[in-house]
Protein backbone atom coordinates (compact mmCIF):
# COMPACT_ATOMS: atom_id res chain seq x y z
CA UNK A 1 0.00 0.00 0.00
CA UNK A 2 1.11 3.43 -0.69
CA UNK A 3 1.32 5.19 2.73
CA UNK A 4 1.90 8.74 1.53
CA UNK A 5 -1.04 8.91 -0.82
CA UNK A 6 -4.12 10.27 0.89
CA UNK A 7 -7.73 8.35 1.01
CA UNK A 8 -9.31 11.32 -0.42
CA UNK A 9 -6.83 11.79 -3.08
CA UNK A 10 -8.51 11.74 -7.06
CA UNK A 11 -5.99 8.75 -8.13
CA UNK A 12 -7.01 6.61 -4.94
CA UNK A 13 -10.72 7.10 -5.76
CA UNK A 14 -10.50 6.04 -9.06
CA UNK A 15 -8.97 3.00 -7.73
CA UNK A 16 -10.88 2.41 -5.01
CA UNK A 17 -14.16 2.77 -7.70
CA UNK A 18 -12.92 0.35 -9.89
CA UNK A 19 -11.94 -1.49 -7.39
CA UNK A 20 -15.80 -2.08 -6.38
CA UNK A 21 -16.57 -2.51 -9.38
CA UNK A 22 -14.50 -5.49 -9.82
CA UNK A 23 -15.64 -6.77 -6.43
CA UNK A 24 -19.65 -6.44 -7.44
CA UNK A 25 -18.92 -7.70 -10.72
CA UNK A 26 -17.09 -11.21 -9.20
CA UNK A 27 -19.52 -11.51 -6.68
CA UNK A 28 -22.59 -11.52 -9.38
CA UNK A 29 -20.92 -14.02 -11.17
CA UNK A 30 -19.99 -16.50 -8.42
CA UNK A 31 -23.78 -16.19 -7.07
CA UNK A 32 -24.41 -17.09 -10.53
CA UNK A 33 -22.01 -19.97 -10.26
CA UNK A 34 -23.24 -21.13 -6.82
CA UNK A 35 -27.35 -20.93 -8.24
CA UNK A 36 -26.55 -23.44 -10.76
CA UNK A 37 -24.62 -25.96 -8.92
CA UNK A 38 -27.48 -25.90 -6.47
CA UNK A 39 -29.82 -27.28 -8.71
CA UNK A 40 -29.59 -31.15 -9.90
CA UNK A 41 -31.89 -32.57 -12.06
CA UNK A 42 -34.27 -33.84 -9.40
CA UNK A 43 -34.97 -30.31 -8.45
CA UNK A 44 -32.55 -31.33 -4.99
CA UNK A 45 -29.52 -29.32 -3.91
CA UNK A 46 -26.85 -31.38 -4.30
CA UNK A 47 -23.98 -31.96 -1.47
CA UNK A 48 -20.61 -30.08 -1.59
CA UNK A 49 -18.54 -33.08 -2.53
CA UNK A 50 -20.93 -34.35 -5.06
CA UNK A 51 -20.59 -30.68 -7.21
CA UNK A 52 -16.74 -31.09 -6.62
CA UNK A 53 -16.44 -34.82 -7.83
CA UNK A 54 -19.20 -33.98 -10.41
CA UNK A 55 -20.37 -37.52 -10.07
CA UNK A 56 -23.33 -39.07 -8.78
CA UNK A 57 -22.66 -42.04 -6.84
CA UNK A 58 -24.93 -45.51 -6.48
CA UNK A 59 -24.81 -47.27 -3.49
CA UNK A 60 -26.62 -50.53 -3.09
CA UNK A 61 -27.89 -51.80 0.63
CA UNK A 62 -28.59 -55.22 1.18
CA UNK A 63 -30.23 -56.40 4.44
CA UNK A 64 -31.96 -59.66 5.64
CA UNK A 65 -35.10 -57.86 6.05
CA UNK A 66 -38.68 -59.04 5.37
CA UNK A 67 -40.84 -56.48 3.64
CA UNK A 68 -43.11 -54.78 5.53
CA UNK A 69 -41.66 -55.29 8.72
CA UNK A 70 -41.24 -51.76 10.57
CA UNK A 71 -37.82 -52.51 11.91
CA UNK A 72 -36.43 -52.50 8.34
CA UNK A 73 -38.61 -49.46 7.63
CA UNK A 74 -37.00 -47.14 10.01
CA UNK A 75 -33.62 -48.81 8.79
CA UNK A 76 -34.64 -48.08 4.70
CA UNK A 77 -35.89 -44.27 5.79
CA UNK A 78 -32.27 -43.86 7.48
CA UNK A 79 -30.50 -44.95 4.49
CA UNK A 80 -32.91 -42.79 1.75
CA UNK A 81 -32.34 -39.43 3.88
CA UNK A 82 -28.59 -40.05 3.59
CA UNK A 83 -28.81 -40.69 -0.05
CA UNK A 84 -31.00 -37.51 -0.07
CA UNK A 85 -28.52 -35.50 1.17
CA UNK A 86 -25.69 -36.91 -0.44
CA UNK A 87 -26.98 -36.97 -3.63
CA UNK A 88 -26.86 -40.53 -3.98
CA UNK A 89 -28.62 -43.18 -5.99
CA UNK A 90 -29.68 -45.43 -3.61
CA UNK A 91 -30.56 -49.33 -4.65
CA UNK A 92 -32.69 -51.50 -1.71
CA UNK A 93 -33.10 -54.93 -1.48
CA UNK A 94 -33.49 -57.51 0.92
CA UNK A 95 -33.89 -61.26 1.06
CA UNK A 96 -34.92 -63.64 4.70
CA UNK A 97 -32.37 -66.51 4.33
CA UNK A 98 -28.31 -66.18 3.93
CA UNK A 99 -28.14 -67.64 0.32
CA UNK A 100 -30.92 -65.20 -1.26
CA UNK A 101 -29.12 -62.41 0.17
CA UNK A 102 -25.22 -63.36 -1.18
CA UNK A 103 -27.14 -63.46 -4.48
CA UNK A 104 -28.62 -59.98 -4.22
CA UNK A 105 -24.74 -59.25 -2.90
CA UNK A 106 -23.32 -60.38 -6.10
CA UNK A 107 -25.74 -59.42 -8.13
CA UNK A 108 -24.90 -55.84 -6.65
CA UNK A 109 -21.07 -56.55 -7.53
CA UNK A 110 -21.73 -57.55 -11.00
CA UNK A 111 -24.06 -54.22 -11.63
CA UNK A 112 -20.76 -52.36 -10.52
CA UNK A 113 -22.42 -50.19 -7.66
CA UNK A 114 -19.93 -47.50 -6.32
CA UNK A 115 -20.36 -48.86 -2.65
CA UNK A 116 -21.98 -51.74 -0.65
CA UNK A 117 -24.00 -51.71 2.64
CA UNK A 118 -24.77 -55.19 4.01
CA UNK A 119 -26.38 -57.29 7.06
CA UNK A 120 -24.29 -60.14 8.26
CA UNK A 121 -27.46 -61.57 10.02
CA UNK A 122 -25.84 -64.81 8.03
CA UNK A 123 -22.83 -64.34 8.37
CA UNK A 124 -21.36 -67.71 7.06
CA UNK A 125 -23.67 -67.16 3.50
CA UNK A 126 -22.64 -63.88 3.06
CA UNK A 127 -19.16 -63.31 4.29
CA UNK A 128 -17.26 -64.44 0.76
CA UNK A 129 -19.32 -62.43 -1.26
CA UNK A 130 -18.37 -58.98 0.82
CA UNK A 131 -14.69 -60.32 0.60
CA UNK A 132 -15.40 -60.48 -3.32
CA UNK A 133 -17.08 -56.67 -3.26
CA UNK A 134 -13.69 -55.32 -1.27
CA UNK A 135 -11.79 -57.28 -3.75
CA UNK A 136 -13.59 -55.50 -6.70
CA UNK A 137 -12.80 -52.35 -5.61
CA UNK A 138 -16.52 -51.51 -4.23
CA UNK A 139 -15.81 -49.97 -0.64
CA UNK A 140 -18.49 -52.04 1.96
CA UNK A 141 -19.61 -50.93 5.53
CA UNK A 142 -21.61 -53.86 7.17
CA UNK A 143 -24.29 -52.99 9.49
CA UNK A 144 -26.97 -54.31 12.15
CA UNK A 145 -25.91 -57.82 11.96
CA UNK A 146 -21.93 -59.52 11.86
CA UNK A 147 -20.17 -57.38 14.66
CA UNK A 148 -18.36 -60.38 15.05
CA UNK A 149 -17.60 -61.35 11.25
CA UNK A 150 -17.34 -58.06 9.65
CA UNK A 151 -13.33 -57.36 9.89
CA UNK A 152 -12.05 -60.39 8.17
CA UNK A 153 -14.46 -59.50 5.13
CA UNK A 154 -12.20 -56.43 4.57
CA UNK A 155 -15.26 -54.00 5.15
CA UNK A 156 -14.85 -50.55 6.17
CA UNK A 157 -17.02 -50.06 9.35
CA UNK A 158 -19.73 -51.66 11.35
CA UNK A 159 -22.54 -49.57 12.71
CA UNK A 160 -24.98 -51.07 14.82
CA UNK A 161 -25.27 -52.65 18.80
CA UNK A 162 -23.16 -55.26 20.56
CA UNK A 163 -26.03 -57.99 20.47
CA UNK A 164 -24.50 -60.25 23.58
CA UNK A 165 -23.92 -56.54 25.58
CA UNK A 166 -27.80 -55.75 24.62
CA UNK A 167 -28.67 -59.10 25.59
CA UNK A 168 -27.29 -58.93 28.99
CA UNK A 169 -28.54 -55.70 29.63
CA UNK A 170 -32.05 -56.77 29.49
CA UNK A 171 -31.23 -59.93 31.59
CA UNK A 172 -29.93 -57.53 34.28
CA UNK A 173 -32.75 -55.52 33.93
CA UNK A 174 -35.63 -58.26 34.26
CA UNK A 175 -33.13 -59.79 37.29
CA UNK A 176 -33.76 -56.70 38.99
CA UNK A 177 -37.54 -56.70 38.25
CA UNK A 178 -37.79 -60.38 39.95
CA UNK A 179 -37.93 -62.29 36.56
CA UNK A 180 -37.75 -66.08 37.27
CA UNK A 181 -38.82 -67.99 34.06
CA UNK A 182 -38.06 -65.44 31.14
CA UNK A 183 -38.67 -66.88 27.57
CA UNK A 184 -37.48 -65.29 24.86
CA UNK A 185 -38.82 -65.51 21.47
CA UNK A 186 -36.61 -65.99 18.17
CA UNK A 187 -38.60 -65.07 15.20
CA UNK A 188 -35.50 -65.98 12.96
CA UNK A 189 -34.29 -68.90 13.16
CA UNK A 190 -30.19 -69.47 12.23
CA UNK A 191 -29.84 -65.65 12.89
CA UNK A 192 -26.78 -65.42 15.08
CA UNK A 193 -28.01 -61.70 15.94
CA UNK A 194 -30.95 -63.32 17.46
CA UNK A 195 -29.56 -66.58 19.13
CA UNK A 196 -26.33 -63.28 20.49
CA UNK A 197 -29.07 -61.75 21.85
CA UNK A 198 -31.13 -64.63 23.88
CA UNK A 199 -27.46 -65.63 25.09
CA UNK A 200 -26.81 -62.42 26.65
CA UNK A 201 -30.44 -62.02 28.37
CA UNK A 202 -29.48 -65.17 30.04
CA UNK A 203 -26.00 -64.47 31.50
CA UNK A 204 -27.54 -61.24 32.27
CA UNK A 205 -30.58 -62.70 34.04
CA UNK A 206 -27.55 -64.99 35.69
CA UNK A 207 -25.56 -62.35 36.96
CA UNK A 208 -28.29 -60.00 37.78
CA UNK A 209 -29.34 -62.72 39.97
CA UNK A 210 -25.72 -62.59 41.71
CA UNK A 211 -24.30 -65.43 39.65
CA UNK A 212 -25.89 -68.11 41.96
CA UNK A 213 -27.49 -71.13 40.02
CA UNK A 214 -30.98 -70.87 39.23
CA UNK A 215 -33.76 -72.65 40.93
CA UNK A 216 -35.07 -76.26 38.63
CA UNK A 217 -37.16 -75.03 35.65
CA UNK A 218 -35.81 -71.25 36.15
CA UNK A 219 -33.87 -69.11 33.61
CA UNK A 220 -34.11 -68.50 29.87
CA UNK A 221 -35.57 -70.77 27.06
CA UNK A 222 -35.91 -69.59 23.44
CA UNK A 223 -39.31 -70.39 21.95
CA UNK A 224 -38.39 -70.53 18.34
CA UNK A 225 -41.56 -69.60 16.07
CA UNK A 226 -42.39 -68.31 12.49
CA UNK A 227 -42.17 -64.74 12.40
CA UNK A 228 -43.30 -64.67 8.79
CA UNK A 229 -46.62 -66.23 9.90
CA UNK A 230 -48.04 -63.35 12.72
CA UNK A 231 -51.41 -65.85 13.77
CA UNK A 232 -49.33 -68.71 14.13
CA UNK A 233 -46.61 -67.19 16.39
CA UNK A 234 -49.49 -65.66 18.44
CA UNK A 235 -50.62 -69.38 18.80
CA UNK A 236 -47.01 -71.06 19.89
CA UNK A 237 -46.93 -67.92 22.38
CA UNK A 238 -50.29 -68.91 23.85
CA UNK A 239 -49.40 -72.59 23.96
CA UNK A 240 -46.43 -72.34 25.75
CA UNK A 241 -47.66 -70.04 28.30
CA UNK A 242 -50.98 -72.08 29.04
CA UNK A 243 -48.43 -75.10 29.40
CA UNK A 244 -46.41 -73.37 31.85
CA UNK A 245 -47.72 -71.08 34.22
CA UNK A 246 -44.38 -70.45 35.87
CA UNK A 247 -43.21 -68.18 32.82
CA UNK A 248 -43.44 -64.72 34.54
CA UNK A 249 -41.68 -62.89 31.54
CA UNK A 250 -41.59 -62.73 27.63
CA UNK A 251 -38.60 -61.02 25.76
CA UNK A 252 -39.32 -60.54 22.30
CA UNK A 253 -37.00 -59.59 19.78
CA UNK A 254 -38.77 -57.48 17.47
CA UNK A 255 -41.46 -54.82 18.30
CA UNK A 256 -44.31 -56.91 16.67
CA UNK A 257 -43.63 -60.15 18.45
CA UNK A 258 -43.38 -58.10 21.30
CA UNK A 259 -47.26 -57.13 20.79
CA UNK A 260 -48.34 -60.09 19.39
CA UNK A 261 -46.89 -61.72 22.89
CA UNK A 262 -49.37 -59.32 24.28
CA UNK A 263 -52.15 -61.06 22.79
CA UNK A 264 -50.96 -63.96 23.74
CA UNK A 265 -51.12 -63.47 27.37
CA UNK A 266 -54.43 -61.89 27.35
CA UNK A 267 -55.35 -65.61 25.32
CA UNK A 268 -53.66 -67.75 27.89
CA UNK A 269 -54.74 -65.76 31.19
CA UNK A 270 -50.79 -65.26 31.99
CA UNK A 271 -49.43 -62.98 33.96
CA UNK A 272 -46.49 -63.16 32.23
CA UNK A 273 -44.83 -59.34 31.07
CA UNK A 274 -43.23 -58.11 28.05
CA UNK A 275 -40.76 -56.65 27.01
CA UNK A 276 -38.51 -56.16 24.04
CA UNK A 277 -36.02 -55.25 21.69
CA UNK A 278 -36.53 -52.97 18.74
CA UNK A 279 -39.27 -50.17 18.86
CA UNK A 280 -41.96 -48.76 15.94
CA UNK A 281 -44.65 -46.14 16.57
CA UNK A 282 -47.24 -49.00 17.79
CA UNK A 283 -44.82 -49.94 20.36
CA UNK A 284 -44.76 -46.84 21.46
CA UNK A 285 -48.12 -46.64 22.42
CA UNK A 286 -48.21 -50.39 23.94
CA UNK A 287 -45.27 -48.79 26.52
CA UNK A 288 -47.52 -45.92 27.19
CA UNK A 289 -50.31 -48.18 28.30
CA UNK A 290 -48.14 -50.46 30.02
CA UNK A 291 -48.89 -53.55 28.01
CA UNK A 292 -45.18 -53.35 27.27
CA UNK A 293 -42.90 -52.78 29.91
CA UNK A 294 -39.51 -51.57 28.26
CA UNK A 295 -37.78 -51.81 25.00
CA UNK A 296 -34.12 -52.03 24.11
CA UNK A 297 -33.53 -49.38 21.39
CA UNK A 298 -30.43 -49.83 18.61
CA UNK A 299 -31.49 -46.72 16.75
CA UNK A 300 -32.06 -48.93 13.19
CA UNK A 301 -33.03 -45.20 11.21
CA UNK A 302 -29.49 -44.32 12.37
CA UNK A 303 -27.81 -47.15 11.40
CA UNK A 304 -29.07 -47.25 7.89
CA UNK A 305 -28.48 -43.01 7.47
CA UNK A 306 -24.72 -43.90 8.82
CA UNK A 307 -23.93 -47.14 6.73
CA UNK A 308 -24.88 -45.15 3.57
CA UNK A 309 -23.45 -41.53 4.52
CA UNK A 310 -20.17 -43.20 5.62
CA UNK A 311 -20.19 -44.84 2.13
CA UNK A 312 -20.59 -41.02 0.63
CA UNK A 313 -17.69 -39.70 3.35
CA UNK A 314 -15.14 -42.76 1.56
CA UNK A 315 -15.78 -41.86 -2.06
CA UNK A 316 -15.09 -37.97 -1.64
CA UNK A 317 -13.15 -37.72 0.77
CA UNK A 318 -11.52 -41.25 1.61
CA UNK A 319 -12.81 -40.72 5.27
CA UNK A 320 -13.30 -44.20 7.50
CA UNK A 321 -15.23 -44.20 10.66
CA UNK A 322 -15.07 -46.21 14.17
CA UNK A 323 -11.08 -46.53 13.74
CA UNK A 324 -11.51 -50.50 12.75
CA UNK A 325 -14.16 -50.91 16.22
CA UNK A 326 -17.39 -51.10 15.89
CA UNK A 327 -19.59 -47.67 15.96
CA UNK A 328 -22.36 -49.00 18.41
CA UNK A 329 -25.52 -46.97 18.00
CA UNK A 330 -27.20 -48.82 21.23
CA UNK A 331 -28.78 -50.45 23.34
CA UNK A 332 -30.43 -47.83 24.94
CA UNK A 333 -33.63 -48.75 26.93
CA UNK A 334 -37.01 -46.58 26.25
CA UNK A 335 -39.60 -46.92 28.76
CA UNK A 336 -42.47 -44.86 30.83
CA UNK A 337 -39.62 -42.22 31.84
CA UNK A 338 -38.58 -41.30 28.80
CA UNK A 339 -41.30 -42.86 26.03
CA UNK A 340 -42.78 -39.02 26.01
CA UNK A 341 -39.47 -37.75 24.20
CA UNK A 342 -39.18 -40.51 22.26
CA UNK A 343 -43.42 -40.72 21.05
CA UNK A 344 -42.75 -37.55 18.51
CA UNK A 345 -40.03 -39.17 16.80
CA UNK A 346 -42.01 -42.45 16.44
CA UNK A 347 -45.15 -40.51 14.87
CA UNK A 348 -43.43 -39.57 11.77
CA UNK A 349 -41.25 -42.77 11.94
CA UNK A 350 -37.88 -42.27 12.72
CA UNK A 351 -38.10 -44.24 15.82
Amino acid sequence: MDTTTPWTSPGRIGRSRAWRRTVVGTSVTAAIVLAVAGCSSTGGKKATQSQATGKNYTIAMVTHGAPGDTFWDLIRKGAQAAAAKDNITLKYSSKNSGPDQATLVQSAIDSKVDGLAVTMSFADAIAPTITSAVKAGIPTVVFNGGINAWKPTGALAYFGQDEKISGKAAGERLASEGAKKVICIVHEQGSVALEDRCAGVRDGLLAGSGSTPAAPGAGVENLNVAGTDIPSVESAITAKLQQDPSIDHIIALGAPFALTAVKSVSAAGSKAKVATFDTNSELVGAIENGSVEWAIDQQPYLQGYLAVDSLWLYLTNRNTMGGGQPSLTGPSFIDKSNIAAIAEYAKRGTR
